[in-house]
């Protein structure tokens, strides 16, 4: 039973309320409610050492009495000087008054901070001060997450008895030998240590073991899904000659498109279901390796289902499909919101009836009305903008059909075992031939005029553009983020382009737009209507529009090379020469180092690997869509080997004892069993 918040000293009425908001309803969500970063207090260097930029700790002692100054209203400032005996610095507090009364001459102090190096000078400003023996002095301190009318030293404090009360009653969960095996520490220990940190190095291993765990009990339940979904007997596909179906298709199919299909053939052989994802790079042909899947279960008599994110892109697979598959005698229907009445009807008659062999379309297919007469394999694009429920509600509708996931986002394979592991994987590696690289720049915000210049320039010559901006209104502003007011938005910048542009109409996209709105805008410059598109990432994934010649983004440095890819995606699709350009100001050396990588390589599994290198896991954490409890995972961008030893020691578990049977793995398995009984897929 959940123990009550007030139980914890200093929680009643108010603070109870404000904890709510963190989503701590009760003590042991404390469990979960990781410190978001640290303070090293606990480096202590010597003012002769001090560097430039430095962060860490002084210890020294007043020099001279507080002097207070009022400098105009609104702005006073305390200072004076310190000493540790080898040499001396200026402390500065500004608009904090009552430091003149706390700090006394020839007292002594730690002062930590960021410190001012120049000329041999060396100054602090509004540093935090604390006495020798002060709880918070030298130490590594958790910071957490906070709301208002909350404060970090007491949050410190009740996070830490609620911790200390979980910890008397948590279970090792991780078998000895498993500890033994990668020199984990003990879960208690490792969830005190998190959150009331002894030092750097044992801080770092605590973090080890609580992510290694996460990691282990996320692979573990892939692979126990996996294996369940292997009991279920499959709906039958006969082995097809496809020579007919690729002497038809107006291109040579891609080593890796031939390869996929033969994948996804030798699976239809087995006594199971098929549970595969396709990842492709933008481009890459994945909607062919469909198309002869469908092929496939046509001829065995079985029909199919293709599902999209939005109507624009269902209509499109729509017309791929029926150029690839009518010839052969096979009828593709669509099936959207947008589909009413007669033609709805009509729909859902040949559905039912199995006149139509394909139903392409979105959402719609998953209304209760919507019938097959003998469904076999289902097929889902852009899978992450799906939730598991939701493909699962459109296998129902079937006898165990197979399932063909599709993914324009590559992923690095570390991270695909950990987060398909309930999924075969294919990858498409390889572009069509004759595909033109699209050029790319990385540029600062002088070149604005050239590229406005060059926008024209292609506008003149009947090519389209994007343009694609980090905020949708001027007063927004990034959550997470600085702050800046300096980045561009959307509504501004296609309203001061259209201005620039005019007579070539400037259009803009956002999220908060209605959807029948999107899709008109959308469907607008799909048909050449609109010569400019500028947007937010809404964008990353849909039309296709073979005319767009050139993709702008602003701010480059606020996305992720996985996704500045995708982007990237949304040109090149014709005949024509395309061009991407990063425009971005960035000092910064990763940042740099990101927006240099995207000049260098159109490989999405390179970017991908990349982008993990660099940034961490935590971009790729959304794409699954599972609503599994992952906190830990994100966490990590520093060491990325607990991703490595959590998915061999799951590997090795289960290759032991694959259904976690044993007494030794009992209390794994019920930790596991309830990770996913708190999200959308179930583990019977």
């Amino acid at each position: 039973m959940p123990t009550d918040l007030k139980t914890l000293s200093g929680v009643g009425p108010a603070r109870l309320e404000l904890l709510k908001k963190l989503g701590l309803t009760c003590v042991e969500d404390f469990a979960t409610f990781f410190p978001r970063a640290y303070q090293d207090r606990s480096r202590v260097c010597a003012l002769a050492e001090l560097e430039d930029g430095q962060n860490c700790t002084v210890s020294a002692y007043v020099m001279t009495a507080p002097s207070h100054y009022r400098l105009r209203r609104g702005l006073e400032l305390v200072r004076f000087r310190i000493s540790d005996g080898g040499d001396s610095a200026e402390v500065t507090f500004f608009n904090q008054s009552w430091r003149k009364n706390q700090v006394e001459r020839g007292g002594e102090y730690f002062f930590y901070g960021m410190w001012e190096v120049r000329d041999g000078k060396k100054r602090i400003t509004n540093p935090v001060l604390t006495p020798p023996g002060g709880e918070e002095a030298c130490r590594i301190l958790p910071i957490y997450r906070l709301t208002a009318g909350l404060n970090q030293a007491w949050m410190r404090k009740i996070a830490l008895e609620a911790v200390r009360r979980i910890a008397e009653g948590r279970e090792e969960i991780l078998p000895e030998e498993l500890r033994v095996r990668y020199d984990l520490m003990g879960a208690r220990e490792a969830l005190l240590e998190l959150h009331q940190p002894s030092g750097k190095e044992s801080l770092s291993r605590a973090r080890k073991r609580l992510s290694f765990e996460e990691i282990l009990r996320l692979r573990l339940g892939m692979l126990l899904r996996r294996e369940q979904a292997r009991t279920r007997t499959a709906v039958h596909i006969d082995p097809v000659d496809l020579s007919p179906f690729y002497a038809a298709l107006p291109f040579e199919p891609t080593r890796a498109q031939l390869r996929s299909v033969e994948e996804a053939m030798a699976d239809f052989q087995k006594p199971y279901s098929m549970n595969r994802m396709l990842q492709g790079d933008v481009g890459s042909g994945k909607t062919m390796v469909a198309a002869a899947l469908c092929y496939a279960a046509f001829h065995s008599g079985v029909q199919s289902v293709l599902m999209a994110p939005t109507e624009i892109l269902a209509e499109q697979h729509a017309r791929t499909m029926q150029r690839f598959l009518e010839p052969h005698g096979l009828r593709v229907c669509l099936l959207t919101g947008g589909l009413t009445g007669t033609r709805r009807r009509a729909a859902l008659a040949e559905l039912a009836s199995g006149e139509a062999a394909l139903a392409v379309g979105t959402h719609a297919l998953l209304e209760d009305d919507v019938v097959f007469h003998n469904l076999g394999l289902v097929i889902t694009d852009e899978q992450h903008r799906f939730g598991v429920a939701q493909r699962a509600r459109l296998a129902a509708k079937g006898p165990s059909p197979h399932l063909f996931v599709m993914s324009a986002t590559p992923i690095p394979r570390t991270l695909a075992l950990i987060l398909y592991g309930d999924l075969d994987l294919s990858a498409l590696d390889e572009l069509p031939a004759g595909r033109r690289r699209i050029e790319t720049y990385f540029v600062g915000r002088e070149y604005e005029p050239r590229i406005e210049n060059f926008m024209e320039k292609l506008l003149r010559e009947g090519r389209q553009v994007y343009v694609i901006c980090p905020l949708v209104e001027e007063q927004d502003e990034l959550p997470g983020q600085d702050g800046r007011k300096d980045l561009l938005d959307v509504k501004s910048y296609a309203a001061a382009l259209a201005k620039r542009l005019a007579p070539f109409e400037v259009a803009f996209l956002h999220g908060r737009m209605k959807n029948p709105e999107k899709e008109e805008i959308m469907s607008r410059f799909s048909r050449g209507e609109i010569g400019v598109l500028v947007s937010t990432t809404v964008i990353e994934v849909g039309i296709d529009v073979p005319n767009a010649a050139l993709m702008v983004v602003q701010d480059a440095e606020r996305f992720g090379l996985s996704q500045l890819h995708q982007l990237r995606g949304r040109v090149g699709r014709g005949t024509h020469q395309s061009y991407c350009i990063l425009i971005s100001d960035a000092k910064g050396v990763s940042a740099r180092e990101r927006l240099t990588t995207m000049t260098r390589t159109d490989n999405g599994f390179v970017i991908a690997e990349k982008d993990l290198a660099l940034r961490g896991p935590g971009d790729f954490l959304g794409q699954r869509q599972h609503g599994l409890p992952i906190t830990f995972l994100e966490g990590i961008a520093e060491d990325l080997q607990p991703l490595k030893d959590a998915e061999q020691a799951a590997d090795l578990l289960i290759a032991g004892d694959p259904r976690l049977e044993a007494a030794e793995h009992r209390a794994l398995r019920d930790s596991v069993l309830t990770m996913f009984s708190q999200s959308e897929i179930a583990l019977n």
